[in-house]
């Protein structure tokens, strides 16, 4: 038996398809109360709170109110660590995830002359500070660097600051300093979780106060995200990986097993669902995944995922299968068909962080060096909106001009308006220049 569920749509009950739709939903509650706790240490003490938190967690003195912000001597210290190869790939990422976000850049401004006299218009300017959240610690991930940091300098965004987890030695990983070197940030504190996301929002000794934070964690960082709305401005909040696919037979069972896989080696609690017009496909499937997943380094993590909230599920038609990915709303989307253009996959689909068509554009590969966004929605939240991009280090300022000619057309109107509402003084500032 394999490690996948084999469901047919149809059959499935209301309580069984919500279960599958509901997937792992953050549940916040065992956390808020220690997280809740960090973000008051933090506001109260500052780069204090920091430094006495990785003392304990380590058991050992690693930071100083000095040393919490890398040097330029551990930026250039970091090069010594990482190869040319993986330099000149991030090169590369950095040149098609640059090339991706230029293109979102709406126009410097916009004007429309609604009426005789009456101009209106739109103008965008970068936020003054942004916030990223890069996970580290033992693990690195420069690809979540380059992502969340790149559209904030394509944007014009004036701050840019990195908080980013130290190692037990009191560094930050190397590869991930090297990946902010090459795009230019250098302002990198070494802090994570909870405590990096309360530095942000209200600032410390060493850690600037910023107008917006971006940037996945851990459920600690997605916690601190959603208290400290109000205080900060954020992207969203981010739950596990997940990864649907729709697909019929003419998919190749391996592409699609491996897809499948590679998404829940994140995370006990990723999701990967097949969604499948082939009988055929959906259990060769099945018996691959369990193959592949036998064998990964990372299979503990892999088959809990598999068990817990992934499944194959065949359906009777290509727009059934649209119909449950939109009503699913997947982090990443794979289309595999073989008789929809691309406009007619576009056309089809609503909700979806990001959707990967054809059997060559793996999510792996959007995950480094297509040059798409790799910080997306989750848990349904794709219904709302899509993934980072220039628009989250933007605000866009509408402005309006009128003409004294267009003025007389405009007052008698608005007046009118005033009145109804009875905002007399709205009324007279409008009639003041007419008298």
């Amino acid at each position: 038996m394999g490690l996948l569920k084999l469901l047919k749509l149809s059959k499935l009950s209301d309580e069984e398809k919500n279960r599958i739709l509901q997937r792992a939903s953050i549940d916040i509650s065992h956390v808020r109360v220690k997280v809740e706790e960090i973000i008051e240490r933090v506001r109260r003490y500052g780069d204090r709170e920091i430094i006495t938190f990785y003392e304990e967690f380590y058991g050992r003195s690693i930071l100083s109110e000095d040393s919490i912000r890398v040097s330029s001597d551990e930026f250039e210290e970091a090069y010594e660590h990482v190869s040319e190869k993986l330099i000149k790939a991030l090169e590369y990422a950095i040149r098609n995830i640059s090339l991706f976000h230029k293109r979102q850049l709406p126009p410097e401004l916009w004007l429309f002359e609604v009426d005789n006299g009456v101009f209106v218009g739109q103008v965008w300017k970068p936020l003054d500070s942004v916030g990223v959240y890069v996970p580290g610690g033992r693990a690195a991930y420069p690809s979540t660097a380059l992502m969340t940091t790149i559209p904030a300098k394509i944007a014009g965004v004036p701050e840019i600051i990195v908080c980013t987890p130290p190692r037990a030695d009191g560094k930050v990983h190397p590869v991930t300093l090297v990946a902010l070197d090459m795009v230019g940030v250098r302002r990198v504190y070494k802090v994570g979780g909870a405590h990096a996301i309360a530095a942000m929002a209200y600032g410390t000794k060493s850690i600037p106060k910023v107008e917006k934070i971006v940037g996945p964690g851990n459920i600690w960082v997605t916690v601190a995200k959603q208290l400290l709305q109000g205080v900060v401005s954020i992207d969203f909040t981010a739950g596990p990986s997940e990864i649907l696919i729709i697909a019929d037979e003419s998919a190749n069972p391996r592409y699609i097993a491996s897809d499948l896989v590679a998404q829940v080696e994140h995370d006990p609690y990723s999701t990967a669902i097949l969604v499948t017009t082939s009988e055929k496909l959906a259990k060769q499937v099945v018996e691959l995944v369990s193959g592949i997943a036998m064998k990964s380094p990372r299979r503990n993590i892999i088959i809990e995922a598999l068990k817990r909230y992934s499944a194959v599920i065949l359906v009777d038609s290509i727009d059934e299968a649209f119909k449950f990915a939109n009503e699913y709303a997947p982090e990443h989307l794979e289309v595999v068909v073989r008789d929809l253009t691309l406009t007619e996959i576009l056309k089809k689909v609503r909700n979806a962080g990001s959707i990967f068509i054809g059997p060559y554009t793996p999510v792996a590969l959007g995950d480094y060096v297509i040059g798409t966004n790799h910080v997306l929605p989750t848990t349904m939240n794709a219904k709302k909106r899509g993934g980072l991009s220039v628009y989250d280090f933007i605000k866009i300022i509408d402005f309006q001009y009128v003409t004294v000619e267009g003025y007389k057309r405009l007052y008698k109107y608005a007046t009118v308006i005033a009145e109804v509402e009875g905002l007399i003084e709205h009324k007279n500032s409008l009639e003041v220049r007419v008298k």
